[in-house]
């Protein structure tokens, strides 16, 4: 490229992305970008695995092709990350979520008698209500219909039932004889594998290694490989942990449109009405705290701490959770793992359109990629499940001590007081809080959990006499999710459908 070209290139680029008003250069942004990129890069693994249920028995045959999965995964997360860049100029990255594609996999297909088609339908129907939230600009008002602590469940319940995932896809937890569960035995090269990884990736981030998962990822199937051609670990199908035969493939785009809107009358309809409602709401929340947290570090905020023009990414992130499911990636969303690259100074939309980018060679090869076993992918599973669980940790604000004889107690006149954490001591919030999260991975359902946490926050503000408190829509859907649990009592009784 002739330097005049390349002047005008940054001409260009300059114009578009503002790099001297955002204070930061076309190179600080690159970097950022790629930044981005290797800090959320595990989904291009881990997303094929859990919508192929690798490693789990009598659901691996159910499951969706690896390549194709992988395939609609970088499509996706390719192009809305780009879209997210072009359309808002902010740092923000798209991929299919964590919690999101479980819900689709285990919830839906597994235990809810859905296909895969007919799921993926429910994605994009959950993906254009928030849309259109968005456009009439009723999504705020939604939010604030929720109480904080049942928010901060759900992501929590989530965190626990995506750990157990992991724990159960590496052979670590294991039916036990007299127990319902019981800790694997450390005798097979399975459990030994996922713990190295476990411990690989803890000590990575431990000491502050930016890419952490994937490096555990990259360095867990590269020792199972080892293992594996020393002493036939796994079958040769599907290639576990065995070098490909071809490196790179044409990108296998089968699942792309692949969807039915039929699961309104494959299940009944207040069944999949909740299913939807599920994924609506662990698609909802989680995207404005990743907008407001990402941007506060950015300096997007206002002295209100209002995002500006708030509006754009949450259009951009509602299409992505409707663009996931048309290509059967499930949902798309935020991905907090932008602050990576707002961390090294990434600070306009230049740096998703590089993040984006970097997706697309993935989809050439999908073979190299499915060597990963499910041991290698665990312990991302398990640690992004802690990452989840640690919304816990901004509890509350400690009151002032003062220093009496036989110990300390808080000054008069000031009260520890609830931040953004959970009051478990509230009955109200405490008890359906604990149940949204006990129930996600005791009854291996999310929608069990949060139908169960919504209808016990109504019951009990009610006989506290404090049904003023309980925004409207609150009461709609407890009350849907009370027919929800109904139904097979209805369907017995009296064949309703």
């Amino acid at each position: 490229m002739s330097e005049v070209a390349a002047t005008h290139q940054r001409s260009f680029l300059d114009r578009r992305f503002r790099f001297d008003e955002n204070r930061t250069t076309l190179r600080r942004d690159t970097i950022a970008g790629l930044t981005t990129f290797i800090v959320m890069s595990y989904i291009i693994f881990v997303n094929p695995a859990i919508l192929g249920f690798a490693g789990i028995p009598g659901l691996e045959e159910a499951g969706l092709p690896f390549d194709a999965v992988l395939t609609s995964t970088c499509l996706v997360a390719g192009v809305m990350t780009i879209l997210m860049g072009l359309y808002t100029n902010r740092a923000y990255a798209i991929a299919p979520g964590l919690g999101l594609n479980a819900v689709v996999a285990f919830q839906l297909v597994a235990n809810g008698g859905l296909g895969f088609p007919e799921a993926m339908g429910l994605v994009v129907v959950e993906g254009l209500a928030i849309t259109a939230l968005v456009l009439i600009g009723l999504r705020e008002n939604v939010m604030r219909a929720i109480p904080l602590e049942l928010k901060k469940a759900i992501a929590v319940g989530i965190g626990l039932f995506i750990a157990f995932i992991g724990f159960v896809n590496s052979g670590l937890v294991v039916r036990g004889e007299g127990t319902i569960v019981d800790l694997a035995p450390i005798t097979t090269w399975p459990v030994v594998i996922t713990i190295f990884g476990l411990v690989l990736t803890l000590a990575l981030r431990a000491i502050g290694f930016r890419g952490d998962l994937l490096l555990g990822i990259v360095l867990t199937t590269a020792l199972a490989t080892v293992i594996n051609y020393a002493t036939d670990v796994y079958p040769e199908q599907p290639g576990y942990a065995r070098w490909p035969d071809d490196l790179v493939q044409a990108p296998d785009f089968s699942l792309v449109g692949e969807i039915s809107f039929d699961a309104f009358t494959t299940i009944p309809f207040v069944t999949a009405l909740a299913f939807a409602f599920s994924l609506f709401l662990a698609d909802f929340f989680d995207t404005m705290g990743t907008l407001v947290g990402v941007g506060r570090q950015a300096g997007y905020l206002d002295e209100r701490g209002e995002l500006p023009e708030i509006r754009k990414p949450l259009l951009v992130d509602s299409l992505a959770a409707a663009a996931g499911g048309a290509a059967s990636a499930s949902s798309a969303t935020t991905y907090i793992e932008s602050g990576a690259g707002v961390a090294v100074g990434g600070r306009t939309g230049w740096v998703s359109v590089v993040t984006g980018a970097l997706f697309f060679p993935f989809m050439f090869i999908a073979p190299l990629i499915g060597m990963v076993p499910p041991q290698a992918v665990a312990p991302a599973l398990i640690i992004v499940g802690w990452l989840m669980i640690s919304v816990l940790t901004e509890f509350e604000e400690e009151a002032e001590e003062e220093e009496l004889e036989g110990g300390v107690r808080p000054r008069e006149g000031r009260e520890r007081r609830a931040l953004s954490g959970i009051n478990f001591h509230e009955l109200g919030v405490g008890f359906a809080a604990a149940i949204t999260i006990m129930l996600m991975p005791f009854s291996f359902s999310i929608t069990d959990g949060i139908a169960a946490g919504f209808i016990f926050f109504v019951v009990i503000r009610i006989f506290q006499r404090q049904a003023g408190r309980v925004h409207p829509l609150m009461y709609g859907a407890a009350g849907a999710f009370v027919l929800y649990f109904l139904l097979p009592l209805l369907q017995q009784e009296f064949s309703w459908i």
